[in-house]
Formats: structure tokens, C-alpha cells, sequence
């Protein structure tokens, strides 16, 4: 199960659900087919199976824990998501966001992978949310809503080949942190 769920964490991170089927997955695992089945019902089963790992792995032990290093209080830690994003972007194996990857995929709006990608991009503006309201914004749901726009822009950017669209969208979130009466980090 582990080696199957770690090989399509690889393959669908890189290039999505729908364009990965699953033989690619049992040759990547290197497993049998009926292997994958016996531990995954459907390849919708494996995708929700990596999109939990996914928030696991990329918004918790990576995102915002690195936020939370770098970073001491709420609003400098806001801006420092986009530091984290433009290492990222840097990065050779930049893969793109999954969430926003599989939601694209699946325009069902009772697909259980989009619901999945919905519930998961809610759990990161809850994240932004909690920071705001530390920070003292008083709309920290709109607030929220409006700075996960800059992070799944400055991703969508990063994919179009713009390395630097994480400071773009810093200095926006800077401008957004000030209209919400937030006193920027020193």
C-alpha cells in the first residue's frame, strides 16, 4: 500500500490525476495490478489517498512549519509563505500546487477528488485565516480568501515560468496587510 500511495504521490504530483492511468502506477510501484486494487478500490480512492498525504506532507510538515520557522509573528509570517513559495519556484522538481492541479481536472462539482481539492484548499485558507486573525485583521475569512488568491497566482505564474512571482505577490501581500491596518515586520 505504502510503496503504491508513494509512487502515485510522485506521479500524480507532477502531472496530475486524470493524466496519470493506472499501469503507469503498478509499473512505478512496481506492483501488480490487482495489488493496487486490493489496497485502493478505484484510482478515485488512491487520488483522495494523496491528497490527504499531500496536505500532510506539503501544507503541515512543509508550508506552514516552515512559515512558522521563519518567521515569529502573524503578519511576518503572512509574507513569509511567499519566501517559502520562491525557493520553491527555484527549485528544479517544482511540481505546482496538486490542489489546484486535480480541482482543474475534475469539473464535477460532486466529484469526490474535487470535493476533496475543495475541502483541502479551504483547510490552507484556514491556515491564512488563523494568521490574519492573530495579526488583527478584523474580516479574516475575506482577508484570507483574498491572499490565497496571490499564493494560487503566484503558482499559476511559477508554472507560466515567472521564478520571481512569489515576490510580485509579497509585495501585493504587503499592501493587502497595510489595508487591513496590519503593521508590517521590521
Amino acid at each position: 500500500r505504502e510503496r503504491i500511495l508513494e509512487a502515485a504521490y510522485d506521479l500524480f504530483s507532477r502531472s496530475g490525476v486524470r493524466a496519470i492511468g493506472v499501469d503507469t502506477i503498478t509499473v512505478h510501484a512496481d506492483v501488480a495490478k490487482m495489488t493496487l486494487y486490493r489496497n485502493f478500490t478505484s484510482k478515485h480512492e488512491l487520488a483522495m489517498a494523496f491528497l490527504q498525504l499531500r496536505e500532510e506532507r506539503w501544507t503541515k510538515a512543509w508550508l506552514q512549519a516552515e512559515v512558522a520557522r521563519r518567521a515569529s509573528t502573524p503578519p511576518g509570517q503572512l509574507l513569509a509563505i511567499f519566501d517559502v513559495f520562491s525557493e520553491w519556484f527555484h527549485r528544479d522538481d517544482f511540481e505546482g500546487c496538486a490542489f489546484v492541479t486535480s480541482l482543474l481536472e475534475f469539473d464535477d462539482p460532486d466529484d469526490p477528488v474535487r470535493k476533496a481539492c475543495v475541502m483541502h484548499l479551504a483547510n490552507i485558507r484556514s491556515f491564512v485565516a488563523e494568521l490574519a486573525t492573530a495579526a488583527g485583521v478584523e474580516d479574516a475569512e475575506r482577508f484570507a480568501t483574498q491572499w490565497h488568491i496571490l499564493m494560487k497566482g503566484s503558482i499559476v505564474a511559477a508554472h507560466e515560468g515567472d521564478r520571481e512571482a512569489a515576490l510580485g505577490a509579497q509585495e501585493l501581500g504587503a499592501l493587502l496587510l497595510e489595508r487591513h491596518g496590519v503593521a508590517l515586520p521590521a
